[in-house]
């Protein structure tokens, strides 16, 4: 086993993130992904400060033919240790169903945004005197679609869903990746990190931005349908940025699991289960409140501001469970 791989599971068996172990080495993050992906070697210096923080010997760092850890005095082995081994097929089969499951699925959560549209337009219209339906039927109407699209969209995320199921230790147990494996994966994020980039960007600014058509119907028109019209232009820019978002978060979440970094840091994991309870709760909660009182008031055409509330409210709940949780640890 070479250098950069000993250094990958002895950083991933601490529980450290990249940004940790180069806070405690006095060195960039860039640096550590370099020694990990064998693109750069720590001088003898930063092998010895490894070898104190790891717990290891030099000789095990630096001695590729050495594959059992050679742990120094103070430190001993742990017999109980469970890390799930992932091998450079899996890794490789994840990533590939990942990046093919990340546009259905985010096409799915388009499809959840738009699904009040035709509702709203319709009852705008009629409202306005453009169509000659009645209230109830223009409602029956965009009930029916807003459900059909809303069952599109499970049906998205449960096939999508079952093709990652295989891989979901992945976000639940320790890992440590064989030979090569963090390698290939970093040289793919890196490549991957432009797109990611600019995606993200694209999606924010597009929801940044989403506001606007309502705020010209407001300013050069008060007919009804004019704002109506804004409202549905509004969720349909919302639902473009947030498939931008959604899919490439998807891909860019797929490097970190394997990297066991960020929200997956094994840390991270150990509360992850608590807090995929939470995560789960409130966004069913959120879900009951908005359909809740859209159909009892049969305000559609306001009552999509609980999604965003919901979403500006959703890491405050989950900084605060995070700090419940581990303070019970």
């Amino acid at each position: 086993m070479i250098l950069a791989d000993k250094i990958v599971n002895l950083r991933k068996k601490l529980g450290m993130s990249q940004e940790e172990l180069a806070e405690q080495m006095n060195v960039s993050r860039q640096s550590i992904s370099k020694w990990e992906s064998a693109q750069a070697v720590p001088d003898l210096t930063r092998i010895i400060a490894l070898s104190q923080i790891f717990g290891v010997t030099t000789d095990y760092l630096l001695k590729d033919e050495l594959e059992a850890e050679e742990f120094t005095e103070s430190v001993a082995s742990d017999p109980a240790d469970n890390t799930r081994r992932v091998s450079m097929e899996e890794a490789a089969a994840y990533l590939q169903t990942a990046r093919s499951a990340a546009r259905p699925i985010a096409l799915g959560v388009v499809l959840c945004i738009l699904s009040p549209i035709c509702l709203i337009l319709l009852g705008g219209a009629s409202e306005s005197g453009l169509i000659p339906w009645s209230e109830t039927q223009t409602g029956s109407i965009g009930v029916i679609t807003l459900m059909i699209l809303i069952a599109c969209a499970v049906a998205l995320f449960l096939s999508n869903g079952f093709r990652l199921q295989p891989f979901s230790y992945l976000e639940e147990e320790p890992i440590e990746t064989e030979y090569g494996v963090s390698g290939m994966v970093t040289e793919r994020r890196e490549s991957y990190t432009a797109q990611h980039t600019r995606e993200l960007t694209t999606g924010i600014v597009l929801c940044v931005l989403s506001v606007i058509p309502l705020f010209l119907a407001a300013i050069f028109s008060e007919r009804e349908i004019v704002l109506v019209a804004g409202l549905c232009l509004l969720l349909a820019v919302v639902a473009v940025g947030v498939f931008f978002i959604v899919r490439t978060s998807i891909i860019w979440g797929s490097f970190q699991k394997l990297l066991e970094e960020d929200d997956y840091t094994r840390k991270n994991k150990a509360l992850g289960k608590p807090l995929g309870y939470v995560a789960g709760a409130y966004w069913l909660l959120a879900t009951a409140i908005y359909l809740g009182y859209s159909f009892v008031t049969n305000r559609w055409d306001s009552s999509w501001i609980v999604w965003p509330v919901a979403g500006v409210l959703f890491p405050v709940v989950m900084i605060v469970s995070k700090a419940i949780v581990e303070r019970k640890k």
